[in-house]
C-alpha cells in the first residue's frame, strides 16, 4: 500500500526525512574513501558485523545461543546442538550470500523465498508462504493479549507479494520516489503483508541489507544493521505499529517507520566513520571492541553484557581488559564474584 501510493505521486516528504536523505547522501559519498584508506581495519569490522548480524537478528525473535558458541557457529562447521543454532547458522549463510553475491541476487519472489528457506533451516514450511490466516499478537506479563495488526490473508499473500515486487522494480526504474524512501516503504509493506508463518522479521532485514547493496549503501558490510535495530527494538515496534494502522485501507502514516529505518542507516554510517578511525589492527581488534562496548554503556554493566555486545570475544579477554581498564582508572567494579557489575568511573561520561 505504501509503495503503490508513492508511485501515484509524492509531492513532498517531511523535513526530518529530507534531513536524513541529505545526511545519507553525504555518507555514501564518503564511503569509498574510508574503504580505500583502511583495508585491515575493515576486515575486522566485516567479521564482527557478520557475527553481530547473525546473533542480533535471531535474538530479536527470541532465538538465542550460548555466547561461548557464537564464533564457532558463525565461522566454523560445528555439529549443531539444537534448533536455535540451526537458525543462526542459516541466517549466517544468507548473510554470506548477500555480502558475497549481492550484485547477482535480484529482488524477486525466488530470492524472497530462498532467503526464508535459508534463514529458517530445515523446518517444514521454510521457503513457503503462509497457509493460514493469523494476527500479530502482543502478549503481556500478566497474561493479557491484544492484536497489534492483522496481516494480509494467506490466500491473497502470493498476489500481494508479486504486486510489491513489481512496485519496487517500477520505483527504482522510474525514480518516481527517492530510492531510500522506496526501500523503507518496501520494508514496511513487506512486514504488513507478513507473507510467512514465521521468520518475517528476519527476511525483512536480509532484504533490507540486499537492497542497500543494490542502491550503493554498503555500510551493512561493516556495521550490523540488525544489531542497531535490536538496540532500538522498542522504537522499531512502536513505529511499525504507528505506520501499519489503517494500512489495508491505504490511509496509514508511513513516515514514523520510514524515518526509523533512515535513522538506523544514518547511525550505521556514523558508527562506521567512528570505528574506522578507532579500530585497532587485527591483533588488538577484539580488545578495542570491548573498550568501545564499555564506552557505549549508559550505566552499570556486567561481563555477560559485554559478551552480548562483543559476540565471539572470549571471557578471559573481557576480564583481562576490565582488569587493565580498572588499573588505568577508567572503570570500577561494583561488587564481587562472577555476577559483579561494573561502571565507567564517575568522571567519565
Amino acid at each position: 500500500m505504501t509503495l503503490r501510493r508513492f508511485l501515484g505521486g509524492l509531492r513532498e516528504v517531511p523535513a526530518a526525512t529530507a534531513w536524513y536523505l541529505a545526511d545519507l547522501g553525504e555518507a555514501r559519498g564518503k564511503q569509498e574513501l574510508f574503504v580505500r584508506q583502511s583495508p585491515q581495519k575493515l576486515k575486522v569490522l566485516r567479521e564482527h558485523a557478520l557475527i553481530e548480524s547473525a546473533v542480533s537478528s535471531n535474538r530479536i525473535e527470541g532465538v538465542e545461543i550460548e555466547p561461548g558458541r557464537v564464533r564457532t557457529i558463525v565461522f566454523g562447521k560445528p555439529l549443531l546442538r539444537d534448533r536455535n543454532e540451526e537458525e543462526v547458522t542459516g541466517y549466517r549463510n544468507a548473510l554470506q550470500l548477500i555480502h558475497g553475491e549481492a550484485a547477482r541476487v535480484p529482488i524477486t519472489e525466488e530470492t524472497v523465498l530462498t532467503l526464508h528457506q535459508m534463514a529458517r533451516g530445515e523446518i517444514w514450511d521454510a521457503g513457503r508462504y503462509k497457509e493460514k490466516d493469523g494476527a500479530i499478537i502482543e502478549k503481556f506479563s500478566d497474561g493479557r493479549e491484544r492484536v497489534r495488526f492483522t496481516p494480509v490473508a494467506a490466500a491473497l499473500t502470493p498476489g500481494a507479494m508479486r504486486d510489491l515486487l513489481q512496485y519496487w522494480e517500477e520505483a527504482i526504474r522510474t525514480r518516481a520516489v527517492h530510492s531510500l524512501v522506496a526501500l523503507a516503504a518496501f520494508n514496511l509493506d513487506f512486514l504488513c503483508i507478513h507473507p510467512f508463518r514465521d521468520g518475517n522479521g528476519r527476511v525483512s532485514r536480509l532484504l533490507l541489507l540486499l537492497q542497500c547493496y543494490h542502491l550503493g549503501y554498503e555500510v551493512g558490510r561493516y556495521i550490523s544493521l540488525e544489531r542497531l535495530i535490536e538496540q532500538n527494538k522498542e522504537r522499531y515496534y512502536e513505529t511499525l505499529e504507528q505506520s501499519s494502522a489503517s494500512w489495508h485501507e491505504g490511509k496509514h502514516d508511513p513516515w514514523p517507520y520510514l524515518n526509523y529505518l533512515l535513522f538506523i542507516l544514518k547511525t550505521a554510517y556514523r558508527e562506521f566513520e567512528e570505528r574506522v578511525g578507532q579500530t585497532a589492527g587485527p591483533r588488538g581488534a577484539k580488545t578495542e571492541l570491548i573498550a568501545q562496548a564499555i564506552e557505549r554503556a549508559k550505566g552499570p554493566f556486567s561481563v555477560g553484557d559485554l559478551q552480548r555486545e562483543c559476540p565471539g570475544v572470549g571471557l578471559d579477554l573481557i576480564r583481562a581488559t576490565l582488569k587493565r581498564l580498572r588499573a588505568e582508572g577508567r572503570v570500577e567494579c561494583l561488587g564481587r564474584g562472577q555476577h559483579a557489575t561494573w561502571q565507567k568511573t564517575p568522571h567519565r561520561k
